[in-house]
């Protein structure tokens, strides 16, 4: 963002294939902003992905807790013994299958607010909004707003009929050129406006 070295387009920064961020994305840190794949994306080990999609706005402190981070609960002792290496890697087999939630999915035009968490796993619908500290445990819906420790649905930003038409039209699909002449209708017009906007 120009004058804000504090904001960065992340698609550009990632290098694991584990992580896939969509166009416009960004991240906002007064830190470092840079660091976001190995600051922000926590306990990622394993196979799981995450992926982002486009035109997401993610405030400082955003983090992603990976499958990784799990332990094993069935015994008498949670502590990863193996990860310590030396004689207890030996026993590497006790943490394999452990239960997994799969990738964590975040849809297009999602909001973060400042210090959200997302666990392992989690499914976030496009045009969704995670409030500043939410811990986000479970899926949340297209156009849900969620908040609170663990996240619950605050509202939805529109009714049913209208999420339908949303999702019809699919803005950030939209070629870049498009999306810069329709502007207003996106950000500020009315479910109408944005189908009379769409490209034919």
């Amino acid at each position: 963002m120009p004058g804000q070295p504090r904001v960065v387009l992340l698609k550009p920064l990632l290098t694991s294939p584990l992580i896939e961020v969509g166009e416009y994305s960004y991240y906002d840190d007064p830190d470092d902003p840079t660091t976001f794949e190995t600051r922000n994306v926590l306990y990622h080990y394993g196979p799981e992905k995450l992926i982002i999609g486009k035109f997401c706005a993610l405030g400082t402190g955003v983090r992603f807790i990976m499958n990784g981070a799990n332990h094993r609960m069935d015994g008498p002792s949670t502590f990863p013994f193996p990860t310590m290496g030396a004689s207890w890697s030996n026993h590497f087999d006790l943490l394999t299958g452990l239960p997994t939630r799969g990738d964590t999915v975040v849809g297009n035009d999602v909001w973060f607010g400042n210090g959200a968490t997302v666990l392992p796993g989690v499914r976030i619908g496009h045009g969704a909004i995670i409030s500043t500290g939410a811990v986000v445990t479970s899926d949340v819906p297209d156009y849900g707003i969620v908040g609170g420790n663990p996240a619950r649905l605050i509202r939805s930003r529109f009714d049913d009929q209208d999420i339908a038409r949303l999702l019809k039209v699919a803005w950030w699909d939209w070629p870049a050129e498009h999306i810069t002449d329709h502007i207003p209708a996106i950000m500020s017009g009315s479910v109408t406006d944005l189908e009379a906007a769409a490209p034919h």
